[in-house]
Formats: C-alpha cells, structure tokens, sequence
C-alpha cells in the first residue's frame, strides 16, 4: 500500500465549511472510490487551527490512488457536494498531497 499525506488550507473563516463537506460527504465518496480513510486531524494550536485540516489516506497503489481520485473526481455526487458547499464562494485555497511509504518499522505497512 502506498499512504497520501494532504494539507488543506481553508480561506478564512472557512473551515466549518471544510469540515463540514468532508464529514457530511467526502469520507463517503472515498471510500466508495477506494480510498481508505485513515484519519483526519486539526492543528492544536493557532494560527493554524483556525484554517488547515490534515489527513492521511490509504490506497492498494500509486496506480490505485491516480484511479480512484479519477473516478472520485468525476461522481456527480463529488461535483455536487462541492458545488453546494461553495455555493458562498471558494472554501479551499491551498491544497498540498505527498505520497509517503512506510518504513520496515512503521506501524502502519
């Protein structure tokens, strides 16, 4: 398996908004796409805190991982929960991903 480490950062006073989306829709459609949820975190502290969500994702492979964000990027469902969650105006301005591989002495293989 190969792990995707991604960083969003929310315009401002747009993070409910993120979170909102990935709770009430995007785990869903991951995982209807292939994609393992593994976790999801909020900084601690501020500044940060107030507008990056972090997560880690699990995919078969690098193969898989290009598939399925194909595939999740073109469900009408996807298309349709991010339009409706930006209906006011953009939530998202920065959105970075690094592909990472486990170590012989991760936990997580």
């Amino acid at each position: 398996p190969v792990y995707e480490l991604r960083t969003y950062t929310a315009l401002e006073g747009k993070l409910p908004a993120l979170l909102a989306r990935f709770r009430d829709h995007t785990l869903k459609l991951f995982e209807k796409h292939g994609i393992e949820n593994v976790g999801y975190w909020v900084p601690a502290d501020p500044p940060d805190s107030q507008n990056k969500l972090i997560y880690i994702l699990r995919h078969k492979s690098r193969e898989a991982a290009t598939a399925s964000w194909a595939a999740f990027r073109a469900d009408p469902a996807w298309q349709k929960a991010q339009k409706e969650s930006e209906a006011g105006g953009k939530i998202v301005a920065w959105t970075e991903s690094v592909f990472l591989t486990p170590t012989d002495f991760s936990k997580l293989k």
